[in-house]
């Protein structure tokens, strides 16, 4: 079912989207919106997906007996290193 909605766009949207309709990428504006409003829809989907399974596994983890522990000591840079390589990214 089709639903007729007004819809406003910046003036660099517009263009942008009648340039991809000029050049063949989409059949109408509105359908270059119903393409955008897909991958959201997509993308939330992957991202609730990839967050339960963190869930889970952090749930899993969280099962595991202190027995089990890793031991951390002074001389494990594992954080120092994760926290560099998010510095350089910056």
């Amino acid at each position: 079912m089709t639903v007729k909605t007004a819809v406003s766009f910046t003036e660099r949207h517009h263009e942008f989207a009648k340039r991809k309709v000029r050049e063949g990428s989409c059949a109408s504006v509105s359908s270059l919106v119903a393409q955008g409003i897909e991958r959201l829809m997509q993308e939330e989907g992957e991202r609730e997906a990839v967050l339960a399974g963190m869930a889970d596994a952090i749930g899993a983890r969280m099962q595991t007996p202190r027995s089990e522990f890793i031991e951390m000591d002074e001389s494990d840079t594992v954080f120092d290193d994760v926290r560099r390589r998010l510095l350089r990214r910056e």
